[in-house]
């Protein structure tokens, strides 16, 4: 061969990444809090944390990816927000263990490295840390020539987080009679799109910018709204009122993350319209035709967070979240269970 071939020959443009490194390192400044050491760009992401305050600290862990609602942002050619989803579904899970977010990494794969749609989507990462109150510390930016279609991503998180191990969530202190209070979600967030996608573009053969009256908004506004960061209200409800458990609405929806928290001794004993479902929901289950017990195993509709709570700081915790412009509502119940009954009972 006459040419001498390069990396950027075979698809892989390595100045284009250095120069994506440098728009990332003042956007993750913005993310700056105490424990961070360096900035972004070594070889590995440095975090001296502060646990002096904490008897025998305990660091919590959670790594997750946004899943086929990238396919939301392809279409809409829009990448600023999927990054607070990716943030959300990490520091979420570590959240409702009573852990307190520390830093966030990322990984983001493409065919084709765009850096317009790169910085984009880590802007939408740096707006999530910001608000779980994490810091971006690191991650890694690969081209993956002919492994990604054009225009397609892929990305994945890594959150840490540290709690005290005596202050430690866990439902060993649920018995029954407690109540489960529901907070509100955002919509969505980042579970069932795959159903989602079949109903709207295969079943009803929408577009993405298609109105739906039943919204009051066009389809690709309503599918691509971020999900909701729990982690700030967690840690306030935790400083004030006793709670037993929390649970992350996420993959699974209600019936198979309730059950995660509740002690096989007991069940949870759900009230039917107790909670106000949006409009999302109900248009996809008509749409769809899908069973109750479907919805209730594939999306979290309209309740992103559970608290398992005794009975009297049910109503002072309402009226916590009322004032914090939070939609909040006492949604169950834990009963006894016998060996033979489900752990989810819908009355």
């Amino acid at each position: 061969m006459s040419k001498s071939l390069t990396y950027a020959d075979a698809g892989v443009d390595v100045d284009k990444g250095n120069k994506l490194v440098d728009s990332i390192k003042n956007i993750a400044k913005q993310t700056k809090r105490p424990g961070v050491i360096g900035s972004i760009g070594g070889f590995g992401a440095l975090f001296a944390p502060n646990l002096s305050e904490m008897e025998k600290p305990v660091l919590v862990s959670s790594t997750d990816g946004v899943g086929t609602k990238l396919k939301i942002a392809f279409m809409m050619d829009k990448h600023d927000t999927i990054g607070i989803d990716l943030v959300a579904m990490c520091v979420n899970d570590i959240a409702v263990q009573g852990a307190e977010p520390l830093f966030f990494l990322d990984y983001i794969a493409m065919g084709e490295l765009k850096n317009e749609t790169a910085t984009a989507i880590i802007t939408g990462i740096a707006e999530g840390c910001k608000q779980a109150r994490c810091a971006l510390i690191g991650g890694e930016t690969a081209e993956m020539p002919d492994v990604y279609q054009k225009g397609e991503y892929d990305l994945a998180g890594f959150a840490v987080g540290a709690v005290d191990d005596h202050k430690i969530i866990d439902g060993s202190e649920i018995r029954m009679g407690q109540k489960i209070i529901g907070i509100a979600s955002s919509g969505l967030h980042s579970n069932g799109y795959s159903l989602v996608r079949k109903i709207c573009f295969e079943v009803l053969k929408l577009k993405i910018d298609s109105h739906i009256p039943e919204l009051g908004k066009i389809l690709g506004e309503e599918l691509i709204t971020p999900t909701k960061i729990y982690s700030d209200i967690i840690l306030g409800i935790i400083k004030t009122h006793p709670v037993c458990a929390f649970a992350h609405i996420t993959g699974g929806g209600i019936n198979d993350n309730i059950i995660r928290v509740i002690p096989k001794s007991c069940k949870a004993v759900m009230k039917t319209g107790s909670w106000e479902i949006p409009p999302i929901f109900t248009f996809l289950q008509d749409a769809g035709n899908i069973t109750d017990h479907e919805m209730r195993r594939t999306f979290n509709n309209g309740i992103g967070l559970m608290a398992v709570v005794p009975e009297d700081s049910a109503q002072p915790l309402l009226e916590m979240m009322n004032a914090m412009d939070e939609k909040a509502f006492i949604v169950g119940e834990i009963a006894g269970r016998k060996n033979d009954e489900p752990q989810v009972e819908w009355v």
